[in-house]
């Protein structure tokens, strides 16, 4: 869930792309609010509820500051409210948007979410400077970027977030495999994946394809893998079609993974929670999922052995790329009365003190870099993926929604056998061509 901010998750930045954006003919300062005496931030993060809370105290005591944490859920709700508050001038005095980058960028261009760059980069970027470049990069706009949004970085990030591959160690150790030894390759993974099933008679793999974002982020992992970056953006461009050899190959792994044998029958109505509790039970050997899970897993069952590696690669030409960067940002009302104070608790937030709070209390990696120290063993082995991270949010063109969803729904198609690769394939460029010609 967590990963839902990155702020890509396909599958809802769906339902908030169906949801008609009328931001532009909105002018002027948002309500005052009666009789306010702190400040109010909207957010959706459960697990986080109670950290949040405290935080909240703490800040009250070394300021005289109150600040108060107001929790929607579940994720649909929460965009919809943030969106309905945006048409109605109402927003509070920090909140943070679910959904694809368009719909960031029109809350910019509706004059609701105030540019942090003056306040980032003041006293030799001593704030700016603090973050994870790639962590950073999701909340930031470049120069002549794609939505016509003045340059600048208009969001806060509370964390980082990486997609993995993970692993039961007892489980390779039953089945005679090294659990010192990850796969390396999408043959290594496969192999050893069809030796669990066939000796434990256990699912081997496990993931919430139910959630189409997630079999979205892998895809697209494997296809940057395989074709390289420069060929993945010509394809988002319009350059190259959805029915390039390589693009089959990627959807060809899908087919691969379901005629395999060892998915569970459910995997594509599976949801992220249900896929975690399966393999936090010992039910299955692999999965792939978000950094957020050190803490989920903690959760079900603190004794799991288990470890991260990363995606098993399909190719070795180019080099392999983690879906990650920003996993959760706060973003300051451009019309708030408490600008200066939302501005100075969230400097405060994203300081080392309360960035260790929050990874003890949560156990998600940080979006600052002053805290190695802190990581448990677990998130420690993420760092170097810090050098190789991607996500939609920092191309400088993402794929239409339209495209995605005829993608995610192929490849939900592929897995339950009712088409084939070149089929989804030659759907997908249709689509693609047809909004291209409008």
């Amino acid at each position: 869930m967590k990963f839902l901010k990155l702020k890509s998750l396909v599958l809802l930045a769906l339902f908030v792309a169906s949801i008609p954006l009328v931001f532009m003919s909105l002018s002027g300062c948002t309500s005052k609010k009666s009789k306010q005496d702190k400040i109010i931030i909207w957010h959706w993060m459960t697990d986080r509820k109670d950290a949040l809370d405290s935080l909240a105290e703490q800040y009250f005591t070394q300021t005289g500051v109150r600040v108060e944490f107001k929790l929607f859920f579940p994720p649909d709700v929460y965009a919809s409210k943030v969106i309905a508050a945006g048409r109605a001038k109402n927003l509070p005095d920090i909140f943070g948007i679910l959904g694809e980058k368009k719909t960031f960028a029109s809350f910019i261009k509706a004059g609701h979410i105030l540019n942090l760059t003056p306040y980032m980069t003041e006293n030799l970027g001593a704030w700016q400077n603090r973050f994870y470049e790639p962590t950073l990069a999701v909340t930031t706009f470049k120069e002549k970027n794609n939505y016509s949004v003045p340059s600048g970085v208009y969001g806060v990030p509370v964390d980082t977030t990486m997609m993995q591959f993970v692993y039961n160690r007892d489980i390779l150790t039953k089945a005679g495999l090294d659990p010192e030894a990850a796969p390396v390759t999408f043959e290594d993974f496969f192999s050893q994946a069809k030796k669990i099933k066939e000796i434990l008679g256990i699912d081997a793999f496990v993931c919430g394809w139910g959630e189409t974002w997630l079999l979205n982020a892998l895809a697209t992992e494997w296809a940057i893998n395989l074709m390289g970056e420069e060929k993945f953006q010509r394809t988002i461009n319009g350059e190259v079609a959805y029915t390039d050899q390589a693009w089959i190959t990627v959807f060809s792994l899908f087919a691969r993974l379901r005629d395999s044998g060892f998915l569970p029958t459910n995997i594509v109505t599976m949801t992220n929670k249900e896929a975690e509790d399966a393999f936090s039970k010992g039910k299955a050997a692999f999965s792939f999922n978000g950094s957020w899970s050190v803490n989920v897993y903690k959760q079900k069952n603190p004794d799991l052995n288990y470890s991260f590696f990363p995606i098993p690669k399909v190719s070795g030409i180019y080099p392999a790329k983690i879906w990650g960067g920003a996993g959760s940002s706060f973003m300051v009302n451009a019309n708030t009365a408490y600008k200066d104070k939302a501005i100075a608790f969230l400097k405060w937030l994203t300081s080392k003190e309360q960035q260790q709070f929050l990874i003890r209390e949560t156990n998600n990696f940080p979006s600052i870099k002053e805290c190695e120290e802190t990581l448990p063993p677990i998130l420690k082995t993420l760092k170097p993926n810090l050098e190789v991270l991607t996500h939609p949010d920092v191309w400088d063109k993402n794929e239409d929604s339209r495209v995605l969803e005829v993608m995610n729904r192929g490849l939900q198609q592929i897995l339950l056998g009712i088409k084939n690769p070149q089929d989804v394939a030659e759907e997908i460029q249709k689509v693609k061509e047809r909004i291209s010609k409008r």
